[in-house]
């Protein structure tokens, strides 16, 4: 057997002070300005440089010496 509960769908008094606060609260939120995104307007940005041309040559560079040192173990190991 099962035991019925009668609910009540009103809200108490301090649910419904603590559902306005909340409500409150996001709509002080979404009328704020919007907040950066700390990548292209912060402070570190400043005063740097894009990759330059060579970097794709050092890529290269250590792509090879990888290898080189691959191909190395297997010569000695063989």
């Amino acid at each position: 057997m099962a035991l019925y509960v009668k609910q009540n769908d009103s809200r108490s008094e301090l649910q419904q002070r603590l559902a306005a606060e909340l409500q409150e609260k996001a709509r002080q939120k979404a009328a704020e300005p919007e907040r950066p995104d700390g990548v292209d307007d912060s402070q570190f940005v400043k005063n740097t440089k894009s990759t330059g041309g060579l970097a794709g040559v050092w890529i290269a560079i250590i792509a090879f010496a990888a290898i080189g040192a691959v191909w190395l173990v297997i010569v000695t190991a063989g």
